[in-house]
Order: structure tokens, then C-alpha cells, then sequence
């Protein structure tokens, strides 16, 4: 999901970076400073991180939440990767190239191998996508639908665990065939569906999953490495050879119940490296931190989902009652009071600092504060059946989102004279799993942190139908169309045209709300340096240094 080094043989069409500033560091360092300090020895200390439980075993394609996903991006390698700054960097490539944008020759450069020693081939990542799409697919089996011999939700359509459009020519070259020309096709390659994995893990996914191998800058410091619900540990893996080399000991990411005692420890100098703020602390840590605080712009939003599946959200009354909710919440009110303008309100369903974001989209006044046309569209939803009950929303109670839940469900009781009020769950793996089974009886909060720089990654993954982030089923082939169209343009203008009127599609449904869109905050200890939060908010840990 992020990171650095040259470039792969694609068209112009994939200039579709992001601006994004870097962190400093407690000696006025910047991402330049990180970039100088790889030519002095890499330093041996163990960094400490925040983290979250992963909500599954860490098979790449079958892990799209954060707590997973910035452990399996440590511990594998694709075929390229994301600088600081969502610039795509080869990593386990030599070279992507392709003549019409629909069939792609992949050459691997050779002497890679997994931190077991075994080496990564053309089949390492091809029977990786293949197990990815089989059987229904993994959590990403989205991310394959591009390629041929898959359904429109990414799946395996033959049934045998191959698909047609990957063929193995030998150890070091494979194609990708897609069912149309997607010329922005190679950026995605540096998200996780696109790992490879090694023969141990496709023989025993189980195992692999509990005790992952792979291939990336970071490997398990032991068989019991992994300690659930308490931490992860890992440490440099000297086989890798990618540009993203660890310049520490290694890190290990410790699992946290509450943001507070995440962010109390680290003012305590017992965390190194804190990529979320509390409530409690956002008016005060950058002048805690001082420095050492981050305040950035970044590739995150929230939203609230709200299944059709719940009474009184199908249909016709059910885009009432969203566009009622949409219109009741005040975000210029909440992001200035409780977050301290740390955040901003959205105004589409990307991010402002993804290449096309544009913020005059027809029909995006549906997310403009109207106490008045709430009430209005409430009772025409009422018209059709009448409200009864509470409206809850769900949300992880070791996240920082109390608050601001509270501040919505009050807005609503206010502006709709309805009861509304939050539900918490104690952790995010709990709240995940619920959404993931479909068992969850309310709405519940969501946001995207995005998995490769593109307004594309915003809407395909969670909107599509059948996408494997889909957490509200939402379907309609108005919209599926357009995403079609917008992947098989030829240039990113007319691919950003299409995407707009898409998002026009999911403004007149809100199958999610937008609600704000998320800056990169946090901060780190005086023990490390060359500390850079990346686009997507991911601190580039691989980077940082500590004196052991």
C-alpha cells in the first residue's frame, strides 16, 4: 500500500499520483532526510506500533482491513509498490509491458525468493490470484474482475481454480490477459490481492495463514510470533531485495482495546509510532507532540452503511430515509468541534487528494446540512411506511469514534425527531465480522483507506456489485456500467468524466453516507527518527530508524 524506487513500462495514462506531504522527524527531517539516512547503517532497535487485531489468518487476498493489512503489506512483496508520495515503484518486477492494454507480459527479475528460502516464480503469483478467485473468491476477489475467465465479482467462472487470462510462459514471465483494455490496470498491482504466496502456504492455506511466509521487507521473529489479541512481532527478512529495506530491528505491532491507552503510552515512551488519535487528545497533541506530531492529508474517508436489508431502507423509502439522514447531518459542525478540523466534510465518495477528485459533482447537494429538507424527505418515507424503533449505529469502541457517533445520533434525534443512538462494539475484529457474515441488524460506520492511488479504488471495491467490500449489497447496473466504461477509457480525463457520473448514480442511492474525509494524524516517540506517514496514512515503517 505504499512505498519507492523505478518505474514500470505502462502508458501515460497512469499518472494518477497523489500529493501528499511527509511527517518530520525530532531533527527537522522530512522524507528527504528518510531518503539520505538509507545510505547510513540501518539501525537495530525494535519499533513499537499501534495496531489492531487482524480480523482474519493473513493470506493477502483474503485480508481487507487495516489491522491486517498493514502486517501482510510488511511481510509480502508484489510486483510493485507505493512510494511516500502513491508514485508506483517496481519491486518484485522488472518490467510490465503491453502494447493494447489488455494483455500485459510480466517479467520477474530473478533471484527472489521467500524468507523460507524457496523462490518466487511466475507461478508464485499466479496460483496465488488463481486460489484468490476460486470458490467464490477471498474478501479481494474483486480485485480480479478485470481479468478473463472471471464472473463480474472477480470469481473463478470455470470452476477449476485457474483462470484463463494468467498463463505461467516460465520461472520468470507470465501474461495477464483482461476481458478489455484497462491501461491503468498495473497500478492496482501494488495492492495486496496481487501478493504472491509460496508453495507451503497453496498446499496448506490454513497453516500459512496462522504462520505466514512471504516475501516482502519484514518476516515473523518466530513461530510464535504471532500472540492474537496481544501483538505481532517481526523482524527484517535478508532474503528480500526490494527497494523497501528495513532500516531497523524490526517492528512489532501491539494490539490495542482503547485509542487512550495507545496514545498515553506513547507520551510515556512506551510506544514508538501511533497513526490514530483519541478523542480526547485531538485538540491537544500537536502541542503535546510538538514536532513529533502528524497532521497531513490523506487518502481516508468515513462513511455510514446502511444495508437495504434493515426495515425501512429498501426501495423507495429506503433512498428517502438516506437522503433524509445525509441532509440531517451537520459534518462542518462535528469536524470542527470534535476533531479540530482534522477533518473536513466530504463532498463526493473519494478523497480530495486523489488525482480527479472534483468537488462540484451534480447531485453532491445531498450532502449539504438542510434541517427542513430532512424533515421533508422523512415524511415522505414515512408516507410510504411509518418509522418505528431506533436508529443505531455500529462502530468499534477501540477505535476513535464515540464521539462523534454520539454527535451524529444527537443531530438526528434533533433533526428528525427520531431515536437514534450508537451501538458500540468492543473491538473492530468483532464489528468486521458481523458486517462480513451479514448477521449486523444496524447501520454501521465504514471508511476507506485506499488500497492504490485512484478515485477508481474508492468506488469499484465497495460499490461494485458482488465487490468484496461491498458491505451493503448494494447493486445497480447503471452504476456497474459506467465503472466498466471509466476502467476501459483511454485517457484518465474521460476515465474521471465516467467516474463522476457514477458517483452521481450513488447519490441518488447512498448506499454509503459520506460523512467527512480523514486527515493522516498521529505521532511518534523521541526514540526513533525518519518517521513518513505515506498517501494512504500508512506510516512507512520500514523506514523509520531506533538506536537499539
Amino acid at each position: 500500500m505504499n512505498y519507492k524506487r523505478g518505474l514500470v513500462a505502462v502508458p501515460a495514462v497512469l499518472a494518477l499520483s497523489l500529493a501528499a506531504c511527509s511527517s518530520g522527524n525530532s531533527e527537522g527531517g522530512s522524507s528527504a532526510a528518510a531518503t539520505d539516512s538509507a545510505s547510513a547503517a540501518s539501525t537495530t532497535g525494535v519499533v513499537l506500533a499501534n495496531g489492531t487485531e487482524p480480523q482474519n489468518p493473513l493470506i493477502p487476498a483474503n485480508t481487507n482491513e487495516v489491522g491486517g493489512g498493514r502486517i501482510v503489506d510488511l511481510l509480502f512483496a508484489g510486483l510493485v509498490y507505493y512510494d511516500e508520495k502513491g508514485n508506483v515503484v517496481n519491486d518484485m518486477a522488472e518490467k510490465i509491458e503491453t502494447d493494447d492494454s489488455q494483455t500485459y507480459n510480466v517479467t520477474l527479475k530473478e533471484g527472489q525468493t521467500f524468507s523460507d528460502g524457496t523462490p518466487v516464480t511466475a507461478a508464485s503469483f499466479v496460483d496465488a490470484w488463481n486460489l484468490g478467485a476460486a470458490d467464490g473468491g477471498m474478501l479481494s476477489v474483486n480485485f480480479y474482475a478485470p481479468i478473463e475467465g472471471t464472473d463480474d465479482a472477480g470469481a473463478d467462472t470455470d470452476g477449476d481454480g485457474k483462470l484463463s487470462g494468467l498463463t505461467v510462459v516460465d520461472d520468470t514471465h507470465f501474461t495477464i490477459k483482461l476481458k478489455q483494455p484497462e491501461a491503468d490496470f498495473p497500478l492496482r498491482l501494488g495492492y495486496s490481492a496481487f501478493y504472491p504466496l509460496p508453495q507451503s502456504t497453496l498446499d496448506d492455506v490454513e497453516n500459512g495463514g496462522e504462520h505466514p511466509v512471504g516475501n516482502g521487507p519484514y518476516k515473523l521473529a518466530s513461530d510464535d510470533a504471532w500472540e492474537h489479541n496481544v501483538q505481532i512481532q517481526l523482524v527484517p527478512n535478508e532474503t528480500y531485495k526490494g527497494g523497501r529495506q528495513a532500516k531497523n530491528g524490526g517492528v512489532t505491532f501491539m494490539f490495542y482495546a482503547e485509542a487512550d491507552a495507545a496514545y498515553n503510552d506513547l507520551l510515556a515512551g512506551n510506544l514508538d509510532v501511533l497513526d490514530e488519535i483519541p478523542d480526547s487528545a485531538v485538540e491537544t497533541f500537536q502541542d503535546e507532540l510538538g514536532d513529533r506530531a502528524v497532521n497531513q492529508p490523506s487518502a481516508l474517508n468515513q462513511t455510514i452503511t446502511i444495508p437495504e436489508s434493515l426495515a425501512h431502507f429498501s426501495g423507495e423509502e429506503g433512498r428517502l430515509r438516506r437522503q433524509a439522514i445525509s441532509h440531517a447531518i451537520d459534518r462542518a459542525t462535528i469536524t470542527k468541534t470534535i476533531f479540530s478540523d482534522t477533518r473536513s466534510p466530504a463532498v463526493d465518495f473519494t478523497s480530495p487528494v486523489v488525482n480527479g477528485f472534483n468537488d462540484d459533482l451534480e447531485g453532491s447537494d445531498v450532502l449539504d446540512f438542510d434541517a427542513a429538507k430532512a424533515k421533508e424527505l422523512w415524511a415522505q418515507a414515512d408516507a410510504i411506511s411509518p418509522w418505528d424503533g431506533t436508529f443505531e449505529i455500529a462502530y468499534n469502541a477501540d477505535g476513535p469514534h464515540e464521539a462523534w457517533v454520539t454527535a451524529v445520533a444527537n443531530q438526528l434525534k434533533n433533526n428528525l425527531g427520531i431515536d437514534a443512538a450508537g451501538k458500540a462494539y468492543p473491538d473492530f475484529k468483532s464489528l468486521r465480522q458481523e458486517v462480513t457474515d451479514r448477521t449486523i441488524k444496524t447501520a454501521f460506520r465504514t471508511g476507506w483507506q485506499a488500497d492504490y492511488p485512484s478515485a477508481f479504488n474508492f468506488l469499484s471495491p465497495i460499490f461494485a456489485t458482488g465487490a468484496g467490500s461491498n458491505d451493503g449489497d448494494y447493486s445497480d447496473p447503471d452504476f456497474d456500467d459506467l465503472l466498466n466504461q471509466a476502467a476501459a477509457a483511454s485517457s484518465t480525463e474521460e476515465s474521471n468524466k465516467l467516474l463522476g457520473e457514477a458517483q452521481g448514480v450513488l447519490f441518488k442511492d447512498l448506499p454509503a453516507i459520506p460523512l467527512w474525509y480523514q486527515n493522516a494524524i498521529g505521532g511518534y516517540s523521541e526514540a526513533v527518527n525518519d518517521v513518513v506517514f505515506g498517501w494512504n496514512s500508512v506510516p512507512l515503517y520500514y523506514e523509520i530508524t531506533k538506536a537499539e
